[in-house]
């Protein structure tokens, strides 16, 4: 299973730096930035989507109570981390995932992290079919027809291949959603705002930013970061 990315938000440098050492040093923790306000953490959560916010509560200017109740929905769990216990009701009763109180043990914080992982975690369908929920009903596919995922900045569209034609298809799921109900291999997040399958890859066009141009089966062309390009050579044992 890939790992949960998980973003800090303290507007103390101390407080960022050790939140950051505890949740990496957690097992399956991927800690992708620290933001000091509660403005940076709605810019950054709407630029690259998170799976779990660690979110001070009393910042200056935008607290993080009132971030919280301006994420996207289906966005990412909130975790709140504070100094005042009184504050526990409200974060609660907001839908926050966790409270943790202030020094942060690192038992805890891995806890609240397993509580959120947890609530990840897709029920299975009985077919063994994909059930990808659309405006119009719930679509069951198989994962093999799955080409790829993309957002686009509102939405995740999903390219099927079909007998004929490839099928494009908006789903109501996040990519991190839907990366979790799909098989690691062969489908990998190749991009913030892409998810490829692997097997439908035909060619891997070299880009000046030193990343791929993945070309898929039926025509799909999808960006393969630099990050995830050099993983990919790796695992292709490409010099």
């Amino acid at each position: 299973m890939r790992p949960l990315r998980v973003l800090i938000a303290d507007d103390e440098l101390l407080a960022r730096k050790r939140m950051t050492r505890l949740a990496g040093a957690l097992d399956g923790i991927e800690v992708v930035g620290a933001c000091e306000s509660g403005t940076e953490v709605l810019e950054r959560v709407a630029e690259d989507p998170v799976d779990v916010v660690l979110l001070d509560i009393q910042m200056p200017g935008l607290t993080g109570l009132d971030a919280s109740q301006l994420l996207p929905a289906g966005g990412p769990a909130v975790i709140f981390t504070t100094a005042f216990p009184e504050h526990a009701l409200q974060a609660f009763d907001i839908g926050a995932a966790d409270y943790l109180l202030k020094p942060v043990d690192a038992a805890r914080l891995s806890k609240a992290l397993d509580r959120v992982r947890a609530r990840r975690q897709p029920a299975p369908t009985p077919t063994g079919q994909l059930a990808l929920p659309t405006r119009k009903g719930v679509r069951l596919v198989s994962p093999d027809s799955l080409l790829c995922a993309l957002f686009d900045g509102t939405t995740v569209w999903v390219s099927l291949q079909g007998e004929a034609a490839i099928e494009r298809l908006m789903v109501d799921l996040t990519l991190s959603e839907l990366e979790d109900r799909l098989p690691a291999p062969p489908f990998l997040r190749t991009h913030r705002r892409a998810l490829v399958n692997l097997d439908a890859v035909e060619l891997l066009e070299p880009q000046d930013s030193g990343g791929y141009l993945a070309c898929l089966r039926g025509g799909p062309k999808v960006a393969v970061s630099r990050a995830v390009s050099r993983d990919l050579r790796r695992r292709l044992d490409v010099r």
